[in-house]
């Protein structure tokens, strides 16, 4: 069984990102990212800082607002429009979720497309779905690709299942895999809450990849011995009564023996995501700068 150490690959991705963003830095070019973070949901928050020191890390600037919940769409759009039209920053991120009052996809479709670094603008997921390199590819679905590429799993001619038809993984993923690219070429199913039999699905996949906020939702029954498994999920969960422990979508202990390879969580899929926004936040400062 091979262990997908997201972790590692994430580091050694960075490592690279360093040497790029410093050659960018002697060009005059310094990519910046932009941040919305509107309220104070404690998840959130983690997320943003933890999106600040990696951008950090490899030498992007970020600038961050911090917006009281009450705000109204039409201020949260302006807003968005100005750092539109704003030449020094690169890449835009809206953290999610939005306030009920808020429509999120309005908002995120209100981001240029040559700024939208988490590749979920209707632009961005639009061209995708017409088989069209998109300005960037979702974070989540792209740090899946490049730790399949890593490793050397290929995906063309296999069949992949993705448990889960969210907008930030399940959708996007199934369009990258069906591309008519080398790294793709796979033969797709998609299942969610309403597929009446799941395992009958994930027992016939060559690569089995779930995103439903599940707790150890994939045991052994469901698999094939030699699956590829990828575990998106991120859940906390109670061992005692004052002790929690982080664990995915999948039950790694019940599954590894029969895998051929397995993402871990933690460090997996998790710091690949981050590594893709700050892939996309650089490709957005060349781009912008090309232009």
């Amino acid at each position: 069984m091979i262990l997908l150490d997201g972790k590692a690959l994430a580091e050694k991705m960075r490592d690279e990102m360093r040497v790029e963003v410093s050659e960018l830095h002697k060009q005059g070019i310094i990519p910046n990212l932009g941040v919305i973070l509107v309220g104070e949901f404690a998840p959130s928050m983690i997320y943003v800082r933890n999106k600040e020191n990696a951008c950090a890390d490899v030498g992007i600037t970020t600038q961050t607002l911090r917006i009281k919940d009450d705000i109204t769409e039409e201020k949260l759009i302006n807003i968005i429009e100005d750092w539109n039209q704003n030449k020094e920053v690169n890449g835009i991120l809206v953290q999610m979720p939005l306030p009920k009052h808020i429509e999120h996809q309005k908002v995120l479709d209100t981001i240029s497309p040559l700024k939208d670094v988490d590749g979920l603008s209707v632009f961005n997921l639009g061209r995708l779905l017409a088989g069209q390199s998109p300005y960037f590819y979702p974070c989540t679905p792209l740090g899946i690709v490049e730790i399949l590429k890593s490793y050397n799993i290929s995906t063309e001619g296999k069949h992949c299942v993705i448990v889960g038809r969210g907008e930030l993984v399940g959708k996007p993923l199934a369009n990258m895999l069906l591309r008519k690219e080398k790294t793709a070429n796979a033969t797709v199913t998609v299942c969610h809450s309403k597929t009446p039999d799941i395992s009958y699905f994930t027992k016939q996949a060559d690569i089995v990849i779930v995103a439903i906020g599940q707790a150890q939702f994939l045991k052994r029954d469901m698999v094939k011995q030699g699956t590829v498994i990828v575990d998106v999920g991120v859940n906390r969960i109670n061992v005692s009564e004052k002790k929690t422990k982080l664990v995915g979508d999948v039950d790694f202990e019940a599954v590894k023996d029969l895998a051929s390879a397995i993402t871990p969580v933690p460090g997996g899929v998790g710091p690949m995501t981050v590594t893709m926004l700050l892939k996309n936040t650089i490709q957005a400062a060349k781009i912008q700068n090309r232009r």
